[in-house]
């Protein structure tokens, strides 16, 4: 499954738009590594999400089989690892 698409069905983001924005950007990794919103997403990977006000750290458990799921499901998807709040210097 792409990226974007399971951010969004993950509900990591609102809106797959928005996803694919975060990851033009370059504040969304795989494994460590910068991703493209169309890199390809399996269970084991971990997806760290850059925000304005905080950095998740999110170990995808497992791939959804529709497009659209549940809020009940989408937490089914993942595992939190680590969410820390960014503290703005200005």
């Amino acid at each position: 499954m792409r990226l974007d698409l399971f951010l969004k069905a993950s509900r990591l983001c609102s809106r797959r738009t928005l996803a694919q924005t975060i990851c033009e950007a370059g504040r969304v990794s795989v494994n460590g590594s910068v991703a493209k919103s169309s890199h390809a997403v399996k269970p084991g990977d971990e997806i760290t999400l850059s925000g304005r006000d905080k950095i998740i750290t999110a170990r995808v458990l497992a791939i959804p089989k529709t497009r659209q799921t549940s809020r009940k499901e989408a937490t089914s998807l993942y595992e939190t690892l680590s969410e820390e709040s960014v503290e703005d210097g200005i």
